[in-house]
């Protein structure tokens, strides 16, 4: 997708996504076949459900089919929320991740994996896992520090009503 046409796309979709209180988090054009599939990823702080991805799918449709931004080609509309595997890379990211478990790779090549307990502008406050019975340690990781971070899957894991109740 040229930069370009992937301008005009997001032109056309970010006040769209805006107005449904969402943040725009992708836009992927690519092929499957002879028909070109536009993915467009979305989420909010309270997530992402399938009613509000089906209503938004109907907007979009209808704004690209008033405007030439995706040209005269087929394509398949996919709107969608990120998966569980979406790697951390904005802000908003790690506050959604509070209270979760995300591996962490640093600049420096050390990686682990800890409970994300609070974010600021520079950061984020960490829980590491104690090992072999050991207590939990604090650590604190600058944002500029984190090469690649992922919330890390918890089938165990305590539901946020659970932990209040």
């Amino acid at each position: 997708m040229s930069t370009t046409h992937s301008e005009r796309l997001r032109g056309l979709l970010e006040p769209l996504v805006s107005a449904k209180g969402l943040d725009l988090e992708e836009i992927e054009v690519s092929r499957a076949g002879r028909r070109r599939v536009l993915r467009i990823v979305v989420d909010s702080d309270d997530g992402v459900d399938l009613d509000a991805c089906a209503e938004l799918s109907r907007t979009i449709s209808t704004a690209l089919d008033e405007t030439d931004v995706m040209g005269e080609d087929e394509y398949q509309l996919e709107v969608t929320s990120p998966g569980a595997d979406r790697p951390l890379t904005e802000r908003r990211h790690y506050v959604r991740a509070v209270g979760r478990l995300a591996k962490i790779q640093l600049h420096e090549g050390d990686d682990f994996v800890a409970r994300v307990l609070a974010v600021d502008d520079e950061g984020l406050d960490l829980e590491v896992p104690g090992v072999k019975g050991r207590k939990p340690t604090a650590r604190r990781v600058e944002f500029a520090s984190i090469a690649k971070a992922r919330v890390e899957l918890e089938f165990n894991r305590k539901d946020k009503k659970e932990e209040e109740a």
